[in-house]
């Protein structure tokens, strides 16, 4: 890892900002600490090859890419986001010596048997969720070599005690290690046999709006309904009218944007005829409306799809975008998420379509919806939140 160029990793085409970049301490210290394990892996003879490697939670190629630098090829990668995925394919492009992308060294794999047969070495950016952790654990338990080393690592300040109990439950040895530049690895070895299932996703009916909640570890708010989704819900609900004509437009098509275990597109889906489409940027997001839709009856009736704000679907294509955008960039507060899929909406929407927007109400939406879509009205507010319909010029 010496010398390896961490300042030229960028985070495109996730949000940029001078406050954000593309690498912390914690990814230094993981890489730092795998090359020290592959060294000792190398002395006792046994050797560790690339594809015995697994990598999980890379932002945008912090942990994968000074792995691939110093000689190793065959690794597993597991990125959540969308974003990151491209982001370390575009890394790994600007940073190659000969400009030839066809042999990366490393390849992108779902949460699942194929990205941790025969792993002797996890890397893991440890996440906020403990659902998400838990689900991460379980998977590495059940999967990968008896043998296998877990290094996690992240943010001391983003840290707890209960991360260390997740990972009591599923390895016999944790080993908290001490803190180094604000940032703490924990290791894990000798796998406890594990269910015959996997834990996710856990599934929960929801009689106040008649839909059954799939969720996969990492996804926001779980299995629950977020409080800005519900007070949106209800508005669809006492508007269903006003929906119904709106779907009666020829060739009518719905967008969920940013759709999370997609309670709103399912909603959408009883409500109105025509296609509707659930995507978002996150995997575990993605899988958990796929469960959803099943769950409720609805896979022939919604599409759902992994991508960064809607970036697959045609210009000006679509009738009706729902929209609750987030306002938080992993542990930042940032409203560039937020934004992007404003600018989203207002692509995909065909001239007089509409999207209908729930926010925190500190938050200027309102204006960046009247100015990147066209006139917003507020249909609701509660104390915490705002309703909002917006109509493309």
């Amino acid at each position: 890892m010496p010398g390896f160029p961490f300042a030229r990793l960028r985070r495109f085409p996730d949000v940029e900002a001078a406050n954000l970049q593309a690498w912390d301490a914690t990814d230094e210290l993981l890489v730092t600490r795998a090359l020290d394990s592959a060294s000792a892996e190398s002395a006792s003879g046994r050797g560790l090859d690339g594809s015995a490697i697994t990598v999980i939670g890379d932002g945008y190629g912090a942990l994968t890419l000074p792995l691939v630098a110093a000689g190793w090829r065959g690794i597993r990668v597991h990125q959540d986001l969308v974003t990151g995925r491209r982001a370390l394919v575009r890394n790994a492009r600007s940073l190659a010596d000969d400009g030839d992308p066809e042999e990366p060294g490393f390849a992108a794999h779902g949460l699942d048997e194929t990205l941790l047969r025969g792993a002797r070495l996890v890397l893991l950016q440890l996440p906020r969720s403990l659902a998400e952790l838990e689900e991460v654990a379980d998977a590495i338990a059940r999967w990968a070599d008896p043998d296998v080393t877990l290094i996690a690592g992240g943010r001391v300040k983003h840290m707890t005690l209960a991360q260390n109990e997740v990972l009591g439950r599923f390895f016999g040895r944790i080993q908290p290690q001490r803190a180094e530049r604000k940032s703490r690895l924990i290791l894990a070895s000798d796998p406890r046999p594990v269910a015959d299932r996997p834990l996710f996703p856990v599934t929960t009916r929801h009689e106040d709006v008649g839909l059954v909640l799939a969720a996969h570890g990492g996804a926001f708010a779980g299995d629950r309904i977020d409080i800005g989704t519900r007070v949106l819900l209800q508005v669809l609900h006492e508007r269903e009218p006003e929906l119904s004509a709106l779907s009666a437009r020829p060739g009518f098509s719905a967008v969920d944007l940013g759709c999370g275990t997609g309670a709103l597109a399912a909603s959408l889906a009883r409500a109105v005829a025509g296609q509707v489409i659930a995507t978002d940027r996150s995997a575990s997001a993605a899988r958990s409306a796929r469960a959803t839709m099943a769950a409720n009856g609805l896979a022939d009736r919604v599409t759902v799809t992994l991508d960064d704000a809607g970036s697959a679907i045609p210009d000006a294509s679509v009738d009706l975008v729902l929209l609750n955008p987030p306002f938080h960039l992993g542990a930042s507060v940032h409203e560039g998420a937020g934004r992007r899929l404003i600018e989203a909406a207002a692509r995909i929407l065909r001239p007089g379509g509409e999207v209908w927007t729930v926010f925190n109400a500190h938050l200027d939406h309102r204006r960046a919806l009247a100015a990147a879509v066209g006139p917003t009205e507020q249909l609701a507010r509660t104390p915490k939140f705002v309703v909002t319909r917006s109509v493309r010029r």
